[in-house]
């Protein structure tokens, strides 16, 4: 298949920017870049595209050469765990300015004795005398005059982002939509509204949503018109689309701050899908390790999307797939406190990165794994040092472990490799998360790994999971960004319902799905790009009458959704209430353009054909130096089998083949790792004082 310009696939991280460019005879091109190098180029994006296109920093892009550029960031999440958004002005009903703080009364850790709440992100409140009950009547009608007042003194304070959230607004949003009107009359840039944002019951999810909104969207704004403006798109002809949270993309102008949270790793859950179900996988945990952190995934046929989420210590109403994350990454700041090691939550970042980057930077994951020789410096881009032009400092990293080693009375070889167990327990525990814990049987699944580091720690964390099975394709150490490329488009729309599940709500149901469907289709029919047909999915949240859970379900007749919904609620919660009514909260469409399918052609197989070994290596693990093959992924043809200890080095990853494990090269140049020695377990922990265990069993309980 050929194409009539360059495409180009892009996944923004917090250390590094992956870029694929599919060329026009169709041909795939992969680069990384730091996300942050100060001095040689402002857009490790834009500058991706340029090294690409073999344009120097800072040239033109010439006119008719990109078609389209399809992008996931961090910038909203950066911007939202440090706390970096635009000053927020809350606008809410008179009585109720506290209520997104005071929140649910939650309390996630029940014996604390100091409650910390997290910091809201509003800096102040605008009270508005107004009032609708839940049934419509209009108890207090707004003042324009005095809304009007109180919005010109908060502009004239300095605030330019506004949220607007009153009681009942989900249902009755007229009182809103006056509030909006006067404020975007006074000139306020970012104007959020509850009843557009997140159109559903409650009033504290439905507010946060759209505090987010207003708080995150100016700055992604200015960050999309950065690349917008550095494309040239309207001279270029380019066409700027971006990943949202939920997995699908939208065009650059539609992009909101509740969208972004995940839109980075959401692209890696697709290409994870994609290429799985591609090599006949059909249930795979997705391992996606980073440079600042780790997210995991499961997939079953079937993409998992949350509704209500917490990011950062804020709750959010908007559709996001469903991801956890922890904070460990390569980039994961190691420590030893005198007592026991410590593995993150601080990240190096891009800049100045870990010790072994040559920029001053503190000891990280990656250095440890530069210690045991499972990265080699003479197979890893020459990407470092103050002119980005320089291998990996593996005699900085030396001298740093032994210097905690002279602290342990251990190796250096073996605290590094403690460090290391407890990022892959840290991994492993958040696999646990989102699969034993929801009844999910994990040693029935491939583990699937992905990003920068994943390859290097693949096997470590099967074997943590009794895992027997890692599959890694060769785009894995920039799969979120070819995930991108393989996305479908999407809108999807929410409305609060609140109907009991019967025979006689089922046409109401099915009318309110209708009109949401035709909007939605209507919205994505008029950013098309895609000669494929839209496709609209209906669902609905169903929940037990008095219970707060409610699951998502496909619309049908009154048996299917009872059905399914009973399905999902014994597999999450493992009982089911008997004699209690079901609810249908809310109702929520999906329209579809579906992407690409991977075009990745099947190659001819040689079998018992000795792989090739580019040298020897020393590489430590399981308490002991091994002997490992070191070959280079470029090297192989399908067929070839390369038996651990082994390194198998790529242009965008490593992938570590530990003692006891096998790779072999599939027809569809996809590595395949299999254990194939039974493994190893410790059943019980010294007498001696272990930092490393201390930390480990720290993590467990």
């Amino acid at each position: 298949m050929s194409f009539s310009r360059w495409d180009f696939w892009i996944d923004r991280g917090g250390t590094f920017t992956d870029v694929i460019g599919r060329d026009p005879p169709g041909k795939l091109h992969a680069r990384k870049l730091l996300s942050e190098n100060p001095g040689a180029y402002r857009d490790a994006a834009v500058q991706g595209i340029r090294d690409h296109l073999g344009l120097k920093t800072g040239e033109a892009i010439p006119a008719g050469l990109v078609g389209e550029v399809r992008m996931g960031t961090t910038v909203a999440t950066n911007a939202l765990l440090e706390r970096k958004g635009d000053r927020t002005l809350l606008v809410t009903t008179k009585g109720f300015r506290d209520a997104l703080r005071i929140g649910y009364q939650a309390r996630p850790d029940i014996f604390a004795k100091e409650i910390i709440k997290p910091e809201q992100l509003y800096q102040a409140v605008v009270e508005i005398d107004e009032r609708v009950l839940a049934d419509g009547v209009v108890e207090q009608a707004p003042d324009e005059a005095a809304i009007r007042t109180a919005l010109q003194a908060q502009f004239d304070a300095g605030f330019r982002a506004v949220a607007i959230a009153f009681m009942h607004a989900y249902r009755y949003p007229a009182h809103e939509q006056v509030a909006a009107r006067i404020a975007r009359e006074i000139g306020f840039p970012q104007v959020s509204v509850s009843h557009e944002v997140s159109p559903l019951i409650k009033l504290v999810g439905r507010g946060d949503t759209t505090v987010v909104d207003a708080y995150l969207s100016p700055i992604l704004g200015r960050y999309v018109a950065q690349v917008s403006d550095e494309l040239d798109i309207a001279r270029t002809g380019a066409r700027l689309m971006f990943m949202m949270s939920s997995g699908g993309l939208t065009a650059a102008e539609l992009f909101q701050g509740k969208d972004a949270i995940l839109s980075g790793p959401a692209g890696g859950i697709v290409g994870m899908a994609r290429t799985a179900g591609l090599a006949g996988h059909e249930k795979v945990i997705g391992f996606d390790m980073g440079g600042t952190s780790t997210d995991v995934s499961h997939y079953a046929g079937a993409f998992e999307r949350e509704f209500e989420t917490h990011v950062a210590g804020v709750r959010m109403r908007a559709p996001m797939m469903s991801i956890h994350t922890v904070a460990a990454g390569g980039g994961s700041v190691l420590a030893y406190d005198g007592a026991r090691f410590r593995v993150g939550p601080e990240s190096a970042g891009a800049n100045p990165g870990p010790v072994s980057y040559r920029r001053g930077g503190p000891l990280a994951v990656t250095d440890a794994n530069v210690m045991v020789g499972k990265v080699q410096p003479r197979y890893f881009p020459s990407v470092f040092g103050p002119a980005a032009n320089e291998t990996l400092d593996a005699d900085a990293v030396r001298a740093r472990f032994e210097e905690i080693a002279a602290q342990t009375q251990r190796k250096p070889e073996e605290v590094a490799e403690g460090f290391i167990q407890i990022a892959v327990q840290q991994m492993a525990n958040a696999i646990k998360k989102i699969s034993v814990a929801r009844g999910y049987d994990v040693t029935r699944y491939t583990l699937q790994c992905f990003g920068g580091a994943g390859g290097q720690h693949a096997c470590l964390v099967a074997d943590a999971l009794g895992m027997s099975r890692v599959f890694v394709h060769p785009l894995a150490g920039v799969l979120s960004a070819y995930g991108m490329g393989l996305a479908d488009q999407t809108v999807i729309r929410e409305q609060a319902v609140e109907m009991p599940l019967a025979a006689a709500s089922l046409p109401l149901i099915a009318e309110r799905l209708d009109a949401l469907g035709s909007a939605a289709q209507a919205e994505l029919e008029r950013q098309q790009v895609s000669a494929n047909p839209v496709q609209v999915r209906h669902n609905v949240h169903v929940r037990y009458e008095g219970t707060d859970s409610a699951l998502v379900v496909p619309f049908g007749d009154m048996a299917s959704i009872q059905a399914a919904f009973e399905s999902a609620y014994r597999q999450r919660f493992a009982f089911l209430m008997v004699g209690k009514g079901l609810v249908v909260e809310a109702v929520s469409v999906e329209a579809m353009i579906a992407g690409d399918a991977p075009a990745e052609p099947r190659l001819p197989v040689h079998p018992h054909r000795k792989h090739p070994q580019r040298e020897t290596v020393k590489m430590y693990s399981g308490s002991a130096w091994h002997d490992a093959a070191l070959v280079v992924r470029e090297d192989l043809h399908p067929g070839d089998v390369i038996p651990g200890p082994a390194i198998i080095a790529e242009k965008n990853t490593t992938t570590v083949v530990e003692p006891g494990w096998s790779a072999r090269l599939t027809d569809l140049d996809h590595l395949v790792l299999d254990r194939v020695t039974a493994r190893k377990v410790q059943y019980a922990a010294g007498t001696t004082v272990d930092p490393v265990l201390l930390e480990v069993f720290n993590n467990l309980f």
